[in-house]
C-alpha cells in the first residue's frame, strides 16, 4: 500500500518517459533527469507535451501503475490502464446497487454526511486558528446550518433529496469560503464556485487540486476492483468517473480546500502566478503549478488518525483505505459504508 503515497508528476515540456529495466526513466533532451523503480510509484500524471514509450505504457499496465495525461493547464485528456482487476462479482454487485435507487441513496447519503461533516470541521478549525480575522457570526451561522443538514441526513431519504441537501450545504459552505482567506485578499478573493473554466485565482487553484484528487482516487478504486465510472451520488455520464467523484466528496474540504487555503494564507502561491486567458478563464504558470504539486505530495505524506480503523495512517493512503471499505460494504462484509470524517 505504500506506493499509493507516490504519484510521479511530469510537467517539463518535451520530457520523454521510457522503460529501463525495472525502472521508469524521465529524459529531457535525451538526458536522464530522473530514474524511479516502478514498484515505488502508484501513478503517473503527465502535463502538456510529455510523451511515453509504448513499452513503458505496457510495463506500467502490467504493474498496476495508472497513467493520466492532462493539458499543460491541467485539463484531463486521457488515461492508460491495464486489464481490469478484481473480482467480477464485486463489480456486478456494484452495478446492481447503482441501478437500485434505494441502494444508491444509502451509499450516497453516507458520503454526503462525510462531506458536510468535514466542511463543518474546516470552518470550526478556521475559527479556532484565525477567529480574530474573520466575521465570526457568519461562520457560526453556517456551522449551525451544516449541523442541521447532518441531522436531516440521519434518516434515509430518496436520492434526489440527498442531492438537494448536498447542494444546499455546499452553497452555504462556499458562501463563507472567502472569510477563510486571511492573506493576499487583493489577489485571492472568492465570490462563488465556478469552473470550466475557473474565472478567478481561487477557483483555478481549487480545480487543479480537485483534478489531482480524482486521479489518486480513481487509481485507488481500480486497485480494489471497483469500477470508477459507476457512481451512486454522481450518475452515469460518458467519460465521467462517477464513483471517483463520489468518493472525492469527503476529501474535498479536508484535503483540497484546506491545502488551497494554506497555500494562499502562507503565501506559498501568489497572484503573479496566475494569468487570465482571452476566454476569461484563469490558469497557473509552471512555477505555481510545481509549487502546488510539491505541496500536495507533502500533504499526502502527513499522518492522520482514522476513526474507523482506529489507527494513524498517511493521508495518501486514505483513498485506498476508503476504497477498500466501500468494496467491503458492497460485498456485504460491512452493514454500511463508513465515510472518512475528520475530527
Amino acid at each position: 500500500m505504500k506506493k499509493h503515497l507516490n504519484t510521479l508528476f511530469v510537467t517539463t515540456q518535451g520530457a520523454y518517459l521510457a522503460k529501463e529495466g525495472e525502472t521508469i526513466a524521465v529524459k529531457v533532451d535525451r538526458e536522464v533527469r530522473l530514474r524511479l523503480p516502478v514498484h515505488t510509484i502508484g501513478g503517473i500524471v503527465c502535463f502538456g507535451n510529455v510523451s511515453c514509450s509504448p513499452f513503458l505504457m505496457g510495463f506500467c499496465a502490467e504493474n498496476g501503475v495508472g497513467m493520466s495525461f492532462m493539458s499543460e493547464r491541467g485539463r484531463f485528456l486521457a488515461r492508460v490502464q491495464g486489464p481490469v482487476s478484481g473480482n467480477v462479482l464485486l463489480r456486478r454487485e456494484q452495478y446492481r446497487r447503482a441501478d437500485d435507487e434505494k441502494g444508491s441513496a444509502d451509499i450516497a447519503r453516507t458520503m454526503v454526511i462525510g462531506k458536510i461533516s468535514n466542511c463543518r470541521t474546516v470552518l470550526q478549525r478556521a475559527l479556532r486558528d484565525h477567529g480574530e480575522k474573520m466575521e465570526q457570526s457568519r461562520l457560526d451561522t453556517t456551522i449551525k446550518r451544516l449541523a442541521y443538514y447532518l441531522e436531516l441526513l440521519a434518516d434515509g431519504h430518496p436520492l434526489d433529496i440527498v442531492r438537494g441537501y448536498e447542494g444546499d450545504a455546499a452553497h452555504s459552505y462556499f458562501d463563507v469560503f472567502d472569510h477563510l482567506i486571511v492573506a493576499q485578499k487583493a489577489s485571492f478573493s472568492f465570490d462563488e464556485r465556478n469552473r470550466r473554466p475557473p474565472l478567478d485565482n481561487v477557483n483555478a487553484l481549487l480545480s487543479f487540486i480537485y483534478t489531482l484528487l480524482v486521479h489518486d482516487i480513481r487509481s485507488a478504486l481500480e486497485g480494489v476492483g471497483l469500477d470508477p465510472a459507476v457512481g451512486f451520488l454522481h450518475r452515469d455520464r460518458p467519460g465521467r468517473p462517477g464513483l471517483a467523484l463520489d468518493l472525492m466528496e469527503e476529501f474535498r474540504p479536508f484535503l483540497a480546500d484546506r491545502l488551497a487555503l494554506s497555500l494562499i494564507n502562507l503565501r506559498r502561491v501568489q497572484g503573479k502566478g496566475f494569468q487570465k486567458t482571452e476566454s476569461g478563464g484563469v490558469t497557473m504558470n509552471d512555477e505555481t503549478r510545481k509549487t502546488v504539486l510539491i505541496a500536495y505530495q507533502e500533504r499526502k505524506q502527513e499522518e492522520i488518525y482514522h476513526p474507523f480503523i482506529d489507527e494513524k495512517v498517511a493521508i495518501g493512503l486514505l483513498f485506498h483505505i476508503q476504497a477498500l471499505l466501500l468494496a467491503r460494504h458492497i460485498r456485504g462484509d460491512l452493514d454500511g459504508y463508513p465515510p472518512f470524517i475528520w475530527k
